[in-house]
């Protein structure tokens, strides 16, 4: 048994320090983000260099490590002192087995799926591949090893009988359903734009531009509140399996939240601090870009930001 503690004790000492540093760092690049724009999708440089890559191989690439690194470290249970390398029950009646299917349904959907529907994608730089390779193997192996954790198990334990799991599930699954709905009005947009040959083109109130992507004024459903409801929509789906998954992080200080915080919530955070700024810049972009763009749309929250 010794060796096998001598490891159990390896991975948790690896994990808190990884879940400390992952919730800590990332709040960091939002000051800097709302004046740089990373270099992929409207704000992509049209140049091409050896740094450029194809825009749906490299997404693809990037989203399917969060995909693989989660199931090595679910199915591995590194922090089991009971049975290290082993799995714990692989069946939908079991809770955390349930939420694992709910994180890979949405991956499946946002590495294989979505791109593969997507028409086209523009280029991204090298840089934003490999930060999203770095993001998505802390993500991937974090939510993994905390979903199959003793930790999880216990406090998943008769979680069917909790209103605030189906709650928290019902909630992922509204914000699943949005952020697919939304992301299909933009794909609509260039699916049209490519059937009548507009695909490198750009729509600003009659006048075409020959280079880059096509964008448009997107319109229908959340899109009458906010230019980026798919985000809003994503933000609502991990919110809603943080909800189910761990009990909430105490933010009584730094420390309190450090030592408390589980990687559904970490992920919850995280998508804040990284997507906001992209949000704010990209509302910004489009009323640049479109003079007629509705002014009452706000920027993420409806009726707030």
């Amino acid at each position: 048994m010794a060796p096998f503690l001598l490891d159990v004790s390896k991975a948790q000492v690896a994990y808190d320090t990884a879940r400390k540093w992952f919730a800590l760092v990332p709040p960091f690049f939002l000051p800097p983000t709302l004046f740089i724009d990373a270099p992929f999708g409207r704000f992509a440089s049209l140049k091409k260099s050896i740094f450029t890559v194809d825009g749906i191989r490299s997404w693809i690439f990037m989203e399917l490590v969060s995909f693989g690194t989660f199931i090595y470290t679910y199915t591995h249970s590194p922090l089991s002192p009971k049975a290290v390398g082993s799995a714990p029950p692989l069946t939908l009646t079991h809770p955390p087995t349930f939420l694992a299917s709910l994180f890979l349904t949405h991956y499946l959907n946002r590495a294989i799926i979505s791109p593969l529907r997507t028409p086209s994608r523009s280029n991204s730089h090298l840089s934003v591949v490999l930060s999203a390779v770095v993001f998505n193997t802390l993500n991937g192996s974090l939510m993994g090893s905390y979903l199959s954790s003793p930790a999880a198990q216990t406090y998943l334990a008769g979680a069917f009988q909790r209103p605030l799991f189906w709650f928290g599930v019902a909630l992922w699954a509204v914000g699943f359903a949005g952020n697919i709905y939304h992301d299909e009005i933009l794909l609509n947009l260039r699916r049209s734009a490519k059937a009548k040959g507009k695909d490198k083109a750009d729509d600003n109130n009659g006048k075409d531009k020959s280079k880059g992507e096509h964008y448009a004024i997107p319109h229908g459903a959340l899109y009458r509140f906010i230019s980026y409801p798919n985000y809003f929509c994503e933000w609502a789906e991990w919110l809603g399996f943080a909800l189910a998954a761990a009990p909430a992080p105490s933010f009584a200080s730094v420390a309190a939240f450090t030592a408390t915080v589980s990687p559904p919530w970490i992920f919850f955070f995280n998508e804040l601090w990284l997507m906001l700024p992209r949000a704010y810049k990209g509302h910004k972009w489009y009323h640049s870009r479109f003079p007629d763009y509705p002014k009452e749309r706000k920027a993420v929250i409806p009726f707030v930001l």
